[in-house]
């Protein structure tokens, strides 16, 4: 049975057993496990802020958005949010869903890690996103209930160093192609200027993130 927290649950569908079949058959139980909560947050999230999306393509966005990162999709040069974007459209295209709701899937994941953006664009790029932050870096960890996240993490494991193995998951998925790194341009041209400025750093908030592991 579905695990269902103040009424969100994976959808019952054909469409949602597929997604769960494919990530948990290309994924590594990391992945998966992090991906499965990262939709959980995402949706009580949208219901937090009152916000209608199809919680299937939410499904999708959120299960393949770290699909970049496996060998199997793994691109030599495109950014691995692309790679994961890319894995979902072709997943969706095979079982023709509209195009119109594999853009929104393909724009969800391939913004997933570019804060300030998603959170203005359509509910699904907005939740994917606040999944993902919950999830890796903590930042909404007080706007969910002690008991939904145990509910959660009792369904899907994070492991007692989830941290440093989600930066090593990372790291494996994109050595070999640091080139796709290049980020945040604008942080580049103020350390540029304003040598005292300290970006800040990914690793750090994961690491000092609210979650205990």
């Amino acid at each position: 049975m579905s695990l269902n927290i103040d009424g969100i649950k994976i959808p019952d569908s054909q469409l949602a057993r597929e997604i769960t079949e494919q990530v948990r058959d290309t994924a590594s139980p990391l992945l998966f496990h992090h991906s499965s909560r990262v939709f959980y947050f995402a949706a009580l999230a949208g219901q937090q802020r009152g916000l209608r999306f199809d919680p299937e393509l939410l499904y999708c966005g959120c299960m393949f958005h770290d699909m970049g990162l496996t060998h199997q999709h793994s691109s030599a040069c495109e950014r691995f949010e692309v790679d994961g974007a890319d894995c979902a459209r072709d997943f969706l295209q095979a079982r023709g869903i509209a195009q119109q709701d594999i853009d929104t899937v393909w724009t969800a994941i391939a913004l997933h890690t570019t804060p300030g953006i998603p959170q203005h664009m359509h509910p699904v790029v907005a939740l994917v996103t606040a999944g993902v932050e919950m999830d890796v870096l903590g930042l909404t960890y007080a706007q969910y209930s002690d008991a939904q996240r145990e509910a959660i993490v009792r369904a899907h494991p994070r492991g007692e160093q989830f941290k440093e193995d989600i930066i090593q998951a990372f790291y494996d998925g994109i050595k070999h192609k640091p080139g796709s790194t290049f980020g945040n341009v604008k942080a580049d041209v103020i350390v540029d200027k304003d040598p005292a400025f300290q970006p800040g750093n990914f690793c750090s908030v994961i690491r000092g993130s609210a979650w205990v592991s």
